[in-house]
């Protein structure tokens, strides 16, 4: 799972050497501390795309992830990202994405079901 937040990027993915936590993955030294505090030992790994990464339990990654769910407090996410690299990262993102709705909306008809928001 990639999080694009406000001021932090992160990879989650499983630990497969302990299913009761998750491997946290970060490429910029500070985001996983930026979102998860300074209560988990993180690691740096050099040459890898996310060098930084720590283990966390999995109900602390889903309540953190909930908490900022739930404060939420912009219309337009972009608009909330102060770090110039970070935002200019997502504007990629976006790009890249915006590319790929439009090809879908050509190519696959929505699922029985399924709404548009």
């Amino acid at each position: 799972m990639r999080l694009l937040l406000p001021n932090a990027f992160l990879s989650i993915v499983s630990n497969p050497e302990d299913t009761s936590t998750l491997t946290v993955r970060a490429s910029r030294a500070g985001d996983i501390e930026t979102v998860f505090g300074c209560g988990f030992e993180v690691m740096t790994l050099p040459g890898r795309v996310y060098p930084f990464r720590a283990f966390i339990p999995r109900r602390i990654v889903a309540d953190t992830v909930a908490v900022h769910i739930f404060h939420i407090n912009y219309g337009r996410f972009r608009d909330a990202v102060a770090d110039a690299p970070l935002y200019d990262a997502y504007t990629k993102v976006y790009d890249v994405m915006a590319d790929l709705q439009d090809s879908a909306q050509r190519s696959v008809p929505p699922c029985n079901g399924s709404r548009s928001l």
